[in-house]
């Protein structure tokens, strides 16, 4: 091994990033794992960093390496770490939980009340290695590539997402063909759904959905969503409403069009606060609504992992391109530009 590494680094409190192949080879403390990355993917999370929004200013430290969905190699281990040798692949769970608090020792540490995120507050895997918590290392399957481990992170946001309630035999709504939107609707379609629905802006992404598993596609800049969706289903609405979108509008429409009794299930992060009809929307239709966030440790791995050996969902066409880790400016660029799917960044191409 090197001394030093090549990375992405976030220095300066501006739009862009440093390419840097000076960067110290991280330190692993005793309970940690040295992970030679494989591949990372670039998250809607990464697009606040790279262009320096409110959000990421108001939670980075800077310079650091950011990005947090990746797979990888061990190359170390800690001296008390169990369960994992040097040579084992691994994907990365983003959520570090202090296992301390009532929610850790209560079965949520994926909701951890000291919650420290990868690549936000601490070291992230846009660079050669990474060093991680065990408790934020899962074992890759054989029959999954390095790349498609690098989905598993945001795939686990779909999957919790989807599988939040019932539904199997049941018609669903899924707002937003992002990445993880994208795979919501395969989740949906490996599960049972009845029929989906995917709704976007953006007739490209709308394609994927179809690929995915999507019945029915709407853009909501030109079709009547509302129309469309009580006439399919015979005016009563769909079971089941998930948003993946964050978007106020969207989430209105998504209420609208959710039937008497039915679930929705709140999975994108608005940017300014939401006005509901209470009254109409979620009162007299008796509906839940629950708000989804990360995975469930392990339980949405497991979930994921056995989708995938399944064959009942592929990935590959959510993935959009590959670039090498020192091409992220062309990622960057290809997705503030509405590119379709998840951009992957490969080290290993940089050499």
């Amino acid at each position: 091994m090197t001394e030093f590494m090549k990375g992405i680094v976030k220095d300066k409190p501006e739009a862009g990033a440093t390419w840097r192949e000076d960067l110290p080879i991280p330190e692993i403390k005793d309970n940690e794992l040295l992970i030679r990355v494989k591949a990372a993917a670039i998250c809607g999370t990464d697009m606040h960093i790279y262009p320096w929004t409110a959000w990421a200013q108001a939670r980075l430290k800077l310079p650091m390496v950011f990005g947090h969905e990746f797979a990888g190699e061990v190359v170390a281990i800690g001296s008390t770490v169990r369960g994992f040798e040097v040579g084992d692949r691994v994907a990365g769970e983003t959520h570090i939980p202090c296992n301390k608090c009532y929610q850790c020792q209560t079965g949520n540490q994926h909701n951890c009340n000291d919650m420290k995120i990868i690549g936000v507050h601490t070291e992230g895997c846009f660079a050669e290695y990474i060093a991680i918590p065990v408790d934020c290392a899962w074992r890759l399957d054989d029959s999954l590539s390095f790349e498609i481990g690098a989905m598993l992170e945001p795939m686990g946001v779909a999957v919790h997402g989807v599988l939040a309630g019932d539904i199997g035999g049941k018609s669903i709504a899924v707002y937003g063909c992002g990445p993880i939107g994208l795979m919501g609707v395969g989740v949906a379609a490996a599960c049972g759904a009845s029929k989906i629905f995917a709704i976007d802006v953006f007739d490209q992404k709308l394609e994927v959905a179809k690929q995915m598993g999507a019945d029915i596609t709407l853009n909501s800049r030109n079709d009547n969503v509302i129309e469309q969706i009580l006439q399919a289903t015979e005016g009563q609405g769909v079971d089941i409403t998930v948003d993946f979108t964050g978007n106020g509008n969207a989430i209105k429409e998504g209420f609208a069009i959710l039937r008497k009794g039915g679930r929705f299930t709140l999975v994108g992060l608005p940017n300014e606060p939401v006005a509901l009809n209470l009254t109409d929307d979620i009162i007299y239709k008796e509906a839940t609504v629950q708000g989804v966030t990360g995975r469930l440790m392990y339980k949405t791995w497991w979930q994921c992992n056995e989708l995938l050996k399944s064959g009942k969902i592929d990935l590959s066409p959510v993935i959009g391109r590959k670039y090498a880790l020192k091409d992220y400016d062309q990622a960057f660029s290809a997705l503030k530009a509405g590119a379709t799917g998840k951009m992957l960044l490969i080290p290993d191409k940089c050499n």
